[in-house]
């Protein structure tokens, strides 16, 4: 019978019990107790420090947009916020600093004679101009005249110049750029400064090592041994410094024998000269300055070396004046470093200074509020306001942040273009009759995590180069309208407006 089948055997467990009738699921594995426990104490753990780092960057924050993102990001994720943020989030670069503010350092003191001897040079801004009121001040060099200057447009223009000027080189070569890639046009750039340095001019050769991270040993190893002066610019040098990779030294500078330079937007690679296969041809803008004020370029590169290596080399410092154009001429370092927001500041006062028209032409376009509301105020104001900004962009996320506060400067009267003929990476403006070039792109990193520099040329033939150049852009562009912006869907929006929150901390 059924009833009986068991009868006189002992009871088998079931799955569900264990002895002494406890349910197996739940007897209590130590093991497993162990770790559920060290979980919760982790997460805890990353929880509170999640939240002092939220009150670091409520603190110490530049921007009230910076500091939203960081504190919702450290709050919410902590495990990935907070290592990011002591990586990242910093906005001091320290001892860089010190050295450039204070009066009685290494530097400063050994700079000091040199400074003077810039002064004497300074002449006054035209009056037609007043863009230059507090900038002066801000760039802690002065303008100076009697220069003349090359607008130079893409690549083959560019690298043509740069060679032509390593040739010319009798006495020495400062060069200094973001990005080096070992490939064909870097190998030629290479093998340039070996050649010089073989003949005896004296070659010094800054490279960023985040920017240049991928060149190779062997790159830097066949400079060394032909002499060349050549070393990283050490943005993790300093205790302070030590895990934080955010600041970049984006300054594309060279300069040659003190009475030549160039800075721009050019770094050293076969892309900027031959395009990219994703992005199309690359469309980008140099600038060659001859006379007084490539000395001043040559102090802002100074300042550089010597916070990578301890050094300053002795250079001569005897302007050597052009008569021919006679441009007034200012050098604007900017950085990390500096007591105010240079960058930022800078352009501000362009916008504020505008009288007729203020045209901006950046690869990454995502100023903050302060300069937003100064574009849209000069436009309300009638002056001719134009942003020239990538179609194609490089960086996905600064393209849809974009999209979050495009629509109330079309509002204003902004006029947007957009790119069609390549990837977009020249920065420069026009300001009525005054222009610049430089490496400030329009946004949060170049406004106050980069080192950077810019050339404002107060000179009218140099300007209408400039609008010319500007000019043929917009003809190769497309210009916005508000119905894009208001016809977009739901998803594009809420990326627009996810991106836009963490664009101060790309």
């Amino acid at each position: 019978m059924q009833g009986s089948r068991n009868l006189g055997q002992p009871e088998e467990k079931t799955d569900a019990t264990e002895d002494h009738g406890v349910p197996r699921s739940s007897k209590r594995r130590p093991g497993s107790s162990r770790r559920w426990s060290r979980l919760v104490v982790f997460m805890a753990l990353a929880h509170l420090v999640g939240l002092a780092s939220s009150v670091e960057a409520l603190m110490s924050s530049r921007t009230s947009e910076g500091a939203i993102a960081w504190i919702v990001s450290l709050n919410t994720v902590p495990y990935v916020a907070v290592p990011t943020y002591w990586v990242f989030g910093r906005n001091k670069f320290e001892g860089y600093a010190m050295s450039r503010r204070d009066e009685d350092s290494e530097i400063r003191r050994a700079l000091s004679d040199k400074l003077m001897e810039l002064q004497s040079h300074r002449v006054e801004s035209p009056r037609s101009s007043h863009y230059l009121d507090g900038v002066e001040r801000l760039a802690k060099l002065p303008l100076m005249g009697g220069n003349e200057t090359t607008l130079l447009i893409d690549g083959e223009a560019t690298f043509e110049s740069l060679f032509a000027g390593i040739e010319a080189a009798e006495r020495y070569l400062l060069v200094q750029f973001y990005i080096v890639r070992d490939d064909d046009i870097g190998t030629e750039f290479q093998q340039r400064l070996i050649q010089k340095a073989r003949e005896g001019v004296a070659v010094y050769f800054l490279y960023d090592e985040i920017g240049s991270y991928a060149l190779s040993s062997d790159y830097v190893k066949e400079l060394e041994e032909a002499g060349v002066n050549v070393h990283r610019f050490h943005s993790t040098r300093g205790p302070g410094n030590r895990f934080q990779i955010n600041f970049r030294n984006h300054r594309k500078v060279m300069v040659a024998d003190g009475t030549t330079a160039w800075l721009g937007g050019f770094n050293i690679g076969d892309e900027y000269l031959q395009g990219e296969e994703d992005i199309g041809p690359w469309r980008d803008t140099h600038l060659k300055i001859e006379g007084p004020a490539a000395l001043a370029m040559q102090l802002v590169f100074l300042e550089d070396w010597h916070w990578a290596t301890e050094e300053l080399p002795e250079l001569p410092w005897v302007p050597v004046v052009r008569s021919r154009q006679d441009a007034p001429v200012l050098i604007l370092p900017s950085g990390p470093a500096d007591r105010f927001e240079t960058a930022s500041l800078m352009v501000q006062q362009a916008i504020h200074s505008a009288q007729e028209r203020i045209w901006f032409s950046s690869p990454y376009f995502v100023p903050d509020a302060g300069v937003q509301a100064m574009l849209k105020l000069a436009a309300l104001n009638g002056v001719d306001v134009r942003i020239l900004i990538p179609e194609q962009p490089d960086n996905i996320l600064l393209y849809y942040a974009a999209y979050a506060f495009l629509g109330p400067l079309l509002d204003a009267g902004v006029e947007i273009y957009r790119y069609e003929e390549g990837f977009l990476h020249g920065k420069a403006f026009l300001v009525d009759d005054a222009a610049a070039v430089g490496t400030v792109n329009l946004d949060n990193r170049s406004f106050r995590l980069n080192f950077e520099i810019t050339a404002l040329v107060m000179d009218p033939s140099f300007a209408a180069e400039v609008e010319a150049m500007f000019e043929a852009d917009f003809a190769r562009s497309r210009r916005m309208e508000i119905e894009e912006i208001e016809q977009q869907p739901l998803w594009h929006r809420v990326a627009a407006r996810g991106a836009y929150l963490f664009a101060p901390v790309l």
